[in-house]
């Protein structure tokens, strides 16, 4: 297991690779990308089960899928960080003709990204299917996925959370990013979904809740009790409750940063609030 300073220098390190994709081409998706960077890095460096000599069908290996596709900054960072492609080919993000889209796609064999997503409240869908054929398959290990809460006023995730619980889908870990933030405002004010943990419990999954979800410690102990709870009969939800634009404060308590890039002087700032940790690019 990493030390706690480890897994926080390499968020860190994760953070400066989002802050300089997004500002090399203008354009991308910095704030959930920053939120979610402490849940990335666990996930990846200390809970998932896979091999980098990756297959799209990932038998015997734990499966992780992105639904809200846009995030796809912090993605790549922590997939390249964590030996699935060259970390230089960060530089390629969002040019033409690269592997390493605004969202993920498949066309191009990316290792580590299974599905094309950023259209929203699919994920969980295709999640449910690769837990099934696992299950199928006599394959004990666990599928995991990543959602916004913005996400949640997609109808088809509830369509999945009902067929989840009464098939009793319960090698799948679905966590929801509660930053309170959409592209448009706060989503208590663009749609309200009301109590997503009461929501959750009533269509028959088991909720927790990681209060702290930008701290390392926190997203370890919550990450390892969702996994300790799956594989009893019911579908596992996380809810991760984050500030977007995690680190940089500007970017942070405002919904502003959803999807735009910082110009050189904001990228100077952002960058000297997170020193080099690891190696850049």
């Amino acid at each position: 297991m990493a030390t706690t300073q480890y897994l926080e220098d390499f968020t860190q390190q994760v953070r400066r690779d989002i802050l300089r994709m997004v500002h090399a081409v203008n354009s991308g998706h910095p704030g959930g990308s920053l939120g979610c960077a402490e849940f990335f890095t666990v996930l990846y460096q200390e809970v998932l089960k896979y091999s980098t000599d990756f297959s799209m069908n990932g038998k015997d290996e734990d499966l992780f899928f992105l639904s809200n596709g846009h995030i796809s900054p912090v993605f790549y960072s922590v997939l390249a960080r964590s030996g699935f492609f060259p970390i230089e080919e960060l530089a390629t993000f969002r040019k033409i003709d690269t592997r390493l889209q605004g969202h993920p796609t498949t066309h191009e064999g990316l290792p580590g990204v299974r599905i094309a997503s950023g259209s929203l409240g699919q994920g969980m869908s295709v999640a449910i299917g690769a837990a099934e054929a696992k299950k199928l398959n006599s394959d004990d290990k666990i599928v995991y996925t990543l959602h916004g809460d913005g996400e949640l006023q997609e109808g088809q995730i509830w369509e999945s959370a009902m067929y989840a619980s009464a098939k009793k889908i319960d090698n799948l870990i679905s966590t929801i990013d509660v930053n309170g933030k959409q592209i448009d405002g706060a989503t208590e004010d663009v749609l309200s979904v009301g109590s997503i943990k009461a929501k959750f419990e009533a269509f028959g999954w088991d909720v927790l809740e990681i209060k702290k979800g930008n701290n390392i410690r926190s997203v370890l102990t919550g990450l390892t009790e969702a996994k300790s709870r799956s594989g009893k009969g019911k579908p596992v939800c996380i809810l991760l409750h984050t500030e977007m634009g995690n680190g940089v404060d500007f970017m942070m308590h405002t919904h502003a940063w959803h999807g735009k890039a910082p110009n050189d002087e904001q990228l100077a700032i952002a960058l000297e609030q997170n020193p080099v940790t690891l190696n850049d690019y």
